[in-house]
């Protein structure tokens, strides 16, 4: 690789922050377990099948020591969108994840994550922080042992390495200690879209996606199956690209809560129940995170308002063109520190209130 410096693009400007709808819905809790009013509606026999739902979520063995309780402390939560994976000839097909990680020889390239997220809930379970983090950071990439010899965008430590590949190298990026692990699958915002009856999001600007062939026409729309799918992978046609698309998928699963409590899911044992079933036929989570772990956690969570859940972005110092591995996103190395180092230490009003402009925009504001 070219030891030449690039020239550094800086991305499009962000929208000035409004606080109106930035953060009116706890979307996390969908993220996590989505299923924190379930055990206390219906009785013990629902709480029963609540408990047998998150039992039958399928399990990566990524635990590298004995772990703690989660009770009484902060925790940070890696999350990751894949797709199901197209084999390469000679892979095995029609395996999970899962299975895949567990054979001892993953199947390089077969899967993809273009979505990671670090979730950070601090001990005190007030608040919640999900930071995105773009798919092509140039980071140095570690491998299931913890080494790394090169540099790549970070969305091949997924897909070349698996599930400890991709916990090791955001570790190394951000200096902390990731406490659980879930990746969903793609087909989740399909089907989730279709138990609530359909998520609305606003189109600002009318546009064409050609990679998805899908027009994009100004105005409120309420998306389900393949079509909100659609919405939360397009990035062509998007003035900000891949940066954009994250503020779609933020703003979907902001949209998406919100549909759930504006609907009365929460309190419909037999919609929510459907909505759960969505979620963990499409999960994938660390062995250690047990159902009864799992539902502990979303209920910990019951004290999280309207306006306690923050989105923002990894900071971006801009782009550049590598000669191997085409257009990088270039991270703000001293800004990464400032913020990481803030959600170690549960200082993260702090630093919003310096950089109030970096946190997910309103609803009508995102592309």
């Amino acid at each position: 690789m070219s030891d030449a410096p690039q020239p550094v693009r800086k991305p499009g400007s962000r929208a000035s922050n409004r606080r109106s709808f930035r953060q009116r819905h706890p979307a996390i809790v969908w993220a996590l377990v989505l299923v924190i009013l379930l055990p206390l509606v219906g009785g013990a026999a629902y709480a029963w099948n609540l408990k047998r739902q998150l039992d039958d979520v399928e399990k990566v063995d990524v635990i590298k020591d004995e772990p703690d309780p989660d009770e009484g402390r902060a925790l940070n939560i890696l999350l990751l969108g894949s797709d199901k994976g197209e084999p390469k000839e000679g892979q095995p097909k029609n395996t999970s994840i899962a299975e895949d990680a567990a054979s001892g020889d993953w199947p390089t390239g077969k899967y993809r994550s273009d979505t990671l997220m670090v979730v950070h809930i601090p001990a005190d379970r007030k608040k919640v922080y999900l930071v995105s983090i773009p798919r092509d950071s140039f980071v140095p990439i570690y491998d299931a042992e913890g080494r790394t010899d090169h540099s790549e965008k970070i969305n091949a430590a997924f897909s070349m390495g698996g599930p400890m590949a991709t916990i090791n190298t955001v570790e190394k990026l951000t200096g902390l200690k990731m406490d659980h692990l879930t990746i969903i699958d793609w087909a989740g915002f399909k089907d989730l879209s279709t138990a609530v009856g359909g998520v609305e999001v606003t189109i600002p600007k009318s546009f064409y996606d050609p990679q998805q062939k899908v027009q994009w026409d100004a105005g409120t729309q309420t998306l389900e199956g393949n079509k909100a799918l659609q919405y939360v992978r397009t990035r062509y046609g998007l003035i900000g690209g891949d940066f954009d698309r994250i503020k779609r998928q933020q703003n979907f699963m902001r949209s998406l809560m919100g549909k759930m409590l504006d609907s009365g899911v929460t309190n419909n044992p037999r919609k929510l129940s459907n909505t759960v079933g969505a979620l963990t036929k499409n999960l994938t989570v660390d062995e250690g995170w047990s159902g009864t772990a799992m539902a502990k956690l979303a209920l910990s969570l019951r004290g999280v308002g309207t306006d306690d859940v923050t989105f923002l972005t990894a900071p971006v110092q801009g782009t550049q063109t590598d000669p191997t591995y085409g257009s990088v996103v270039v991270l703000q190395q001293d800004k990464m520190t400032e913020l990481f180092t803030a959600v170690e230490n549960d200082r993260m009003a702090a630093y919003l209130k310096k950089y109030p402009d970096d946190v997910l925009p309103d609803a009508e504001e995102v592309s």
